[in-house]
């Protein structure tokens, strides 16, 4: 499956690259901070564009130099029970192989800004607890 352009400069500008289940651990117990960046179907969540472009400018105001991990669509539902998230598009930041927080949607600059410094300004800690889905007998999810 191919990346939209906007998350490939993305990526790009960023020297970000794919992660995978089969190398989430190898690549969040790297050293320093992280972020992983959970887009989702840019169709159905338009805003991950828009987070895709403001990212780099994020890292840029903040001068943070974290890696950037970016999450494949089609492992998007298995990383996503790992970090808990529930809402794309998402930002899962990390330091030293802990977690430190989840940003979701997107956001007005100053908002955004000062949510990521706030996360980042943390301790890390562990992961969320795992999220699981549930469906009904007719195989339905329910919320």
């Amino acid at each position: 499956m191919s990346r939209h352009p906007l998350v490939e400069r993305l990526a790009q500008e960023t020297d970000g690259c794919d992660v995978r289940p089969d190398a989430v651990e190898a690549w969040e117990a790297q050293p320093g901070p992280a972020v992983l960046f959970f887009g989702g179907d840019p169709v159905r969540f338009p805003e991950a564009l828009d987070v895709a472009v403001v990212l780099p400018e994020l890292r840029s105001c903040l001068g943070a130099d974290w890696r950037v991990g970016i999450v494949p669509r089609d492992v998007e539902d298995t990383l996503a029970r790992r970090y808990a998230v529930q809402r794309w598009p998402s930002l899962v930041f990390l330091r030293d192989g802990g977690y430190l927080g989840t940003v979701a949607g997107m956001k007005d600059w100053a908002d955004y800004v000062d949510e990521v410094r706030d996360v980042l300004a943390g301790t890390p800690g562990r992961r969320p607890a795992a999220t699981i889905a549930i469906h009904s007998a007719d195989g339905a999810a329910c919320h």
